[in-house]
């Protein structure tokens, strides 16, 4: 098994459900660096945000690991979006009853290649 290329970066238990964060991460997948944030800043949807802040980070660790790189040869290469644990809390029912709500959580994993790598 061959080791993935690329720069990576990772957030681990976000407050949001991997249902809600799939939509917006399907239409930043293989674009380019800078059109993946002019995207996500033009989105009204919180998970924007979060993943806004993971694809800039794994840029900067890009960035930070090859000084010749530029931004604008960067693109978002793989971009994983898994369930997090999820906790169960009380809602509180007619009669006396209770039913469980489950608070979802997710982890987002991004993997940034430079334009002209191979894969």
């Amino acid at each position: 098994m061959e080791a993935k290329k690329g720069y990576k970066a990772f957030a681990k238990g976000l407050p949001m459900s991997a249902k809600k964060v799939r939509p917006v991460a399907d239409e930043i997948r293989r674009k380019p660096y800078t059109t993946a944030l002019a995207i996500l800043e033009n989105m009204p949807h919180k998970s924007a945000f979060l993943l806004k802040k993971v694809v800039m980070s794994a840029a900067a660790n890009a960035l930070y690991q090859n000084k010749q790189l530029d931004e604008s040869s960067l693109i978002v290469g793989e971009l994983m979006i898994d369930e997090g644990p999820s906790m169960t809390r009380i809602w509180p029912r007619a009669r006396g009853r209770a039913d469980q709500l489950k608070r979802r959580s997710c982890h987002i994993s991004v993997v940034v290649n430079e334009i002209g790598a191979k894969k």
